[in-house]
């Protein structure tokens, strides 16, 4: 089962935190959604040290970053 975070219109660090805390629940794939690309960079980040596998995906103005174990 999915867990989606909807980060969009957050600023730094609270996508990175929302996504950290859903990492942390276990239940993989983690879809966090963001609206910009330092967003999308910091998720990405914080998503590898943890050790996992992530690909993002442009959607319009705004991005997904499926994050896997």
């Amino acid at each position: 089962m999915t867990t989606t975070v909807d980060a969009r219109g957050f600023s730094c660090p609270q996508p990175v935190i929302m996504a950290r805390k859903a990492i942390s629940e276990g239940k993989y794939p983690v879809e966090v959604l963001v609206d910009t690309v330092t967003s999308r960079e910091n998720v990405r980040r914080m998503a590898q040290m943890q050790g996992c596998k992530v690909e993002i995906l442009t959607q319009g103005d705004d991005f997904k970053v499926v994050i896997t174990r």
